[in-house]
């Protein structure tokens, strides 16, 4: 067996546990657990496969989230809408911010996200629409094209996870078509990419869109499911977390960034009566793995896997 191969039936393996998850996990945390997943593998997709890292992309996450919540409650948008409405806002968002930030590398990059993803928390800070500190709060979940009643948690479950499935479908098949290709030949070497004629700016730009459209498609999602938009949602913390998640779990790996999210929502749960203790042990979780597993859990696993097929 092939080491694709392998890949699919791990996947599909996992489906079929995500599938009977809810039976056994309480729903709404499996909920939060494939939003933060979605959002992880998007920005893997960026720094993984590209080898850009975006300090911002928290501003698409809780943007979304914003505009979702906004034109469910407010304007009385169905939930589909709604979600749709919050992914198109970020995939404008991604383009305007990719056009100013994507000629930029290295920290130069990153220190351009960060500001203007600072920017978009400002505005979401003073805005009139989007209630300040306290945020979008009841949100209405209502009913999918007028059929399905999102206000069971179950049946939000397996809506959720229709959406964390297919957004991870276009992350996975673009990993793998010609792109994804051309994305791995710039990440491992620019210049090259650039004299086989390649426009490597072009190709960059595309992925940073479509990475910023899949998180927000994510923040959408926790909006309806959490029925809330807040200031967390857009704040520099966020972004640095699914920076953290991506580590954890394997950068550049298929499934990895979804593991480490899984990992981290998980801890946060359980140790949730430390307090602030919690982003302490984050730390200590972080340093560790990154002592002992360079490649992240699952990118280790897979090496593992690698060797012993050899």
């Amino acid at each position: 067996m092939n080491g694709k191969n392998l890949e699919v039936l791990v996947m599909a393996g996992l489906f079929v546990l995500l599938l009977a998850a809810p039976f056994v996990v309480y729903p709404v945390l499996m909920m939060q657990m494939l939003c933060f997943a979605l959002f992880a593998s998007a920005f893997n997709l960026l720094i993984g496969y590209v080898g850009l890292l975006s300090f911002g992309h928290a501003m698409f996450f809780g943007g979304a989230a914003y505009i979702t919540a906004h034109t469910v409650k407010v304007m009385g948008f169905p939930p589909e809408a709604g979600i749709l409405a919050g992914t198109l806002a970020a995939a404008v968002l991604a383009l305007a911010t990719g056009v100013l930030a994507i000629r930029r590398q290295g920290i130069y990059f990153a220190m351009v996200t960060l500001a203007l993803a600072q920017m978009v928390y400002f505005y979401c800070l003073q805005s009139p629409y989007t209630g300040g500190e306290d945020g979008i709060q009841g949100v209405p979940r209502g009913r999918m094209f007028g059929m399905i009643d999102l206000s069971n948690d179950l049946t939000l479950y397996y809506v959720v996870l229709a959406i964390f499935t297919f957004g991870f479908f276009v992350i996975y098949r673009t990993i793998h078509s010609p792109f994804g290709q051309v994305l791995k030949a710039i990440r491992e070497n620019e210049p090259r990419a650039i004299s086989l004629g390649y426009r490597v700016d072009q190709y960059k730009l595309m992925a940073f869109v479509l990475s910023g459209t899949l998180a927000g498609l994510a923040g959408s999602t926790k909006a309806i499911v959490f029925q809330l938009a807040s200031l967390t949602d857009a704040a520099w913390q966020m972004s640095g977390e699914v920076v953290l998640m991506t580590l954890l779990g394997g950068l550049g790996t298929v499934i990895g960034p979804a593991v480490g999210a899984i990992l981290i929502i998980l801890m946060q749960e359980k140790f949730k009566t430390l307090g602030d203790w919690v982003l302490v042990t984050q730390g200590v979780v972080f340093v560790l793995t990154v002592l002992l597993f360079r490649k992240g859990i699952a990118g280790e696993i897979a090496a593992y896997a690698t060797r012993i097929r050899r």
